[in-house]
């Protein structure tokens, strides 16, 4: 079975406003998301799913979904705020959606086999997906444990000149596996190095080498087992809160050292470029035009 794309595209981008999935950044338009479903579907993804919100559903489809029905199977999920186990119910007060984690569970009964999650704002490269899909086709339990996968970049690679970022910085074992991932908040590169400028706390300088998580994944289906067992007892401890958010790294990382799972950090050095900031999309575009300029990607990507 070939493996699925679920592209995470709900969120509106607080930072930079306005629905930035849908922004052109290519030279014919194109938008980042755009780039990862033309990798995706050359290396070999047999579907792409999207998550988003039934709000902007048509604008989505008409102005992003439409692009790629030529190529390969389509199929949209909706992050839903209500979309939550019985007998918990959203709370007063809460508006947003419930995260990453919450995205992802979404596309459950969309996706069969093994599958890829991915940011709809985040350009990775081909050689993010060449990875996963090698990774995807041969993704099988061992030892009893689940095997996920996760594309780590070089920290140095993920930086944005107009402020600073928050990534979660792996810890890698000599065997290539997952251990575990540590938030840092405010990074940003000072000379040649990168510091963690962390409200209230000393500055930490950290390799410019680290690999970071920008929530590109591999999964078997069984997470989505998993994701149904574990929301519940989140929704307990932290559904109360209205600014709460269960992110995908930490059931990952909760899984890791529980034992249920192995996650292999599959290494990059392929850029990664992605519009933290309204300032950055100039950049964006520009690095994009010279990959296309180079042969890397046609111009336009999907013909209609």
């Amino acid at each position: 079975m070939k493996p699925a794309l679920v592209v995470l595209a709900a969120g509106m981008g607080s930072r930079y406003g306005g629905l930035k999935q849908v922004d052109p950044v290519g030279p014919s338009g194109e938008a980042i998301l755009d780039y990862s479903v033309f990798d995706a579907v050359r290396e070999g993804f047999g579907k792409v799913v999207f998550v988003i919100r039934r709000e902007f559903e048509a604008e989505f489809r008409e102005k992003v979904g439409s692009k790629f029905e030529k190529a390969v199977s389509v199929g949209y999920c909706f992050q839903d705020i209500a979309d939550i186990p019985s007998p918990h119910a959203v709370p007063a007060g809460r508006v947003k959606p419930w995260g990453t984690a919450h995205a992802a569970r979404a596309a459950r009964r969309a996706v069969e086999g093994p599958f890829a999650v991915v940011n709809a704002d985040d350009f990775y490269g081909r050689d993010a997906f060449r990875r996963l899909a090698a990774f995807l086709s041969d993704a099988r339990p061992s030892g009893g444990r689940l095997q996920f996968a996760m594309v780590g970049f070089r920290l140095d690679l993920t930086l944005s000149e107009n402020g600073s970022v928050a990534r979660g910085v792996c810890d890698v074992a000599p065997d290539g596996t997952l251990r575990g991932v540590r938030e840092m908040t405010r990074l940003v590169r000072e000379g040649d190095v990168v510091l963690d400028r962390a409200d209230g706390c000393a500055p930490v300088a950290v390799p410019p080498d680290a690999r970071v998580s920008m929530n590109c994944w591999g999964f078997v289906p069984e997470l989505f087992d998993e994701l149904e067992r574990r929301f519940p007892a989140w929704l307990e401890a932290n559904g109360a809160d209205a600014g709460s958010e269960w992110y995908l790294p930490f059931v990952v990382d909760e899984l890791v050292r529980e034992g249920r799972a192995d996650c292999r950090v599959l290494p990059t050095d392929s850029r990664w470029f992605g519009v933290t900031y309204r300032e950055d999309r100039p950049s964006v575009a520009a690095a994009i035009g010279r990959l296309v300029g180079r042969g890397e990607y046609p111009s336009p990507l999907f013909v209609r």
